[in-house]
């Protein structure tokens, strides 16, 4: 058994079930050697694509994938996709043919190019040693939540693994414990919650998952807290009556109030970051801040604290709910009501959620209000749906519009603000919930960038609904240079058919321009679904989204 097919049966064997990627010759046998251990490959058109899919396939999944790419120019390719999983801390492997020789033309600093973008760089060294740095690597990844770009030299590949370091047996090493709070952070943090009239707990990227939930739930409604999320975590508490749904740039008119109102805000596995916080004016004068987390770096990285936690969201939560039962927080073990009246109760299910904010419809006979495309999407959408939103000036419309059933129903590839990633999400995100209906929500400027990877979703036969929020320009850099009077010629476009590019890929594709228009996606949903359907929405673009302002603000 030569290398390269011991480190592809090793990764498989550590837990990898799905690859993506683009195969060259450097690649080749590694990725066979996967696909024949029982691994699906996925191959995208670019391996931005591939990067990116594979990034979303891991959060939407709870388990690791893996990137394969040639040397050199297929890792370059990906870096983009690359940096956002690093951003995120997605647990993904790269696996990246290497040339080490600089005079070859494939050359270039890999583990450099890796560390640049806060990937961890590592290396198969030797035949010997082939097999155990393959399953280092994916522990790292899966332990420590990071992305991984794992280099197989070129004249390693070809080596001959001995007897004795074959993958047979290679097994993924346990996790370690999460790290529990101490037992005076967790009294610390019960006396805030305890003395607090208002409380509101923030969940993010460090709360998703079922334990989390159920333990934040539970404190949550012992101590009278409002629950909100941060946009990675949207539809965490979906079902809950007491949920103020994504706290930040997305939160609505009722939620800002709500937190803006808190004298207590606890940001469990979430940086409270600007956005989430919007530049901190979400946080009232003289509001206890508290961070719990279980990287000790993150803690108070984005915001001054009143004090942090160090310690697993799960864990601390069921400490401190234990703690709050033996407090006196004023109905004995049933809890108190804290911010939950009867009146902000009966505020949140009439006003909360976006559908009841009242506006303007301002749509022409030629052009539709992105609002009034975005609800009649939530309408008519079934609600099993799994989302992904590109970048750009309309992202806040699909957002905060379309509902989804938990967690793993919203897919938000957002952490480097890249426009281009939103299909590749929606695909990656398709592969790990394939019993609901994916929806992409992208920009023109987003899909034409991507625009290869439609071939992708039409050959997977994914029954994909994708959006396209047509303005004909880059409508974020429009409404922030627009106002100053500067040319926009660089970024406004002529009037493109994206319906006619679609059916060109195999897709259904329809153009909308009024409300009447949607009865084009009824009639897709109503139908077999046999292809992909593409709406080209020609929507209005004179207007910045409410969240503009502020995405400028943190640049």
């Amino acid at each position: 058994m030569l290398v390269a097919e011991a480190v592809g049966r090793a990764l498989v064997a550590a837990g990898i079930d799905h690859v993506f990627g683009v195969v060259g010759s450097g690649n080749f046998h590694v990725t066979n050697a996967m696909v024949a251990a029982g691994a699906r490959f996925v191959a995208s058109r670019h391996e931005g694509g591939g990067a990116t899919m594979a990034d979303a396939y891991a959060r939407t999944s709870g388990r690791p994938a893996a990137l394969t790419v040639h040397q050199g120019c297929g890792l370059t390719n990906a870096m983009t996709g690359i940096a956002e999983a690093a951003k995120s801390r997605t647990p993904l492997v790269v696996v990246a043919a290497e040339a080490t020789q600089p005079r070859s033309n494939f050359y270039v600093d890999q583990p450099g190019l890796a560390a640049a973008v806060g990937a961890v760089a590592r290396r198969v060294t030797s035949a010997d040693s082939a097999v155990t740095d393959t399953v280092a690597a994916v522990a790292t990844a899966v332990h420590q939540r990071v992305t991984v770009v794992l280099n197989l030299p070129l004249d390693v590949q070809g080596l001959e693994v001995p007897p004795e370091s074959r993958p047979d047996a290679a097994v993924l090493p346990p996790p370690p414990p999460p790290p529990a709070p101490s037992t005076a952070d967790v009294e610390r943090l019960a006396a805030a919650v305890s003395g607090a009239e208002r409380p509101v707990f923030v969940a993010g990227r460090g709360a998703r998952s079922g334990t989390a939930r159920d333990a934040l739930v539970a404190v949550a409604e012992r101590s009278g807290a409002l629950l909100a999320t941060s946009a990675v975590a949207k539809g965490l508490f979906h079902d809950d009556p007491w949920s103020l749904d994504v706290s930040g740039g997305f939160a609505s008119p009722l939620a800002v109030e709500l937190i803006r109102g808190a004298d207590l805000v606890v940001g469990w596995g979430c940086a409270l970051n600007m956005w989430t916080m919007r530049h901190g004016t979400l946080i009232a004068p003289g509001a206890t801040v508290v961070q719990v987390d279980d990287t000790a770096e993150a803690l108070g990285a984005h915001r001054e604290l009143t004090f942090a936690v160090h310690g697993d969201v799960a864990l601390t939560a069921a400490a401190l709910d234990e703690a709050l039962l033996g407090a006196d927080l004023g109905d004995g073990a049933a809890g108190r009501p804290g911010y939950r009246s009867p009146e902000v109760g009966e505020r949140l299910r009439r006003e909360l959620g976006w559908h009841h904010v009242p506006f303007e419809d301002t749509s022409t006979s030629d052009l539709i209000d992105p609002r009034t495309l975005s609800l009649a999407l939530d309408d008519v959408l079934p609600s099993e749906r799994v989302v992904a939103v590109d970048s750009g000036n309309f992202m806040g419309y699909p957002s905060m519009y379309l509902r989804v059933p938990d967690e793993r129903g919203f897919c938000f590839t957002q952490a480097f603000q890249s426009i281009g990633l939103g299909l590749a999400t929606a695909i990656g995100a398709a592969l790990a919930q394939p019993d609901r209906l994916p929806v992409a929500a992208l920009g023109d400027g987003g899909l034409l960038m991507s625009a290869a990877e439609l071939d992708t979703v039409r050959r997977l036969g994914l029954p994909m609904v994708v959006v396209v929020y047509n303005d004909e320009a880059y409508g974020a850099e429009v409404h922030h240079f627009g106002p100053g009077g500067h040319p926009l010629d660089t970024v406004t476009f002529p009037e493109t058919d994206l319906a006619a590019i679609a059916r060109g890929y195999g897709f259904t594709g329809v153009t909308v321009r009024t409300a009447d228009d949607l009865t084009s996606i009824r009639e897709w949903l109503d139908g077999p679904r046999d292809t992909p359907l593409l709406v080209d929405a020609k929507v209005r673009g004179d207007r910045p989204s409410w969240w503009l302002e502020e995405a400028f603000r943190g640049h």
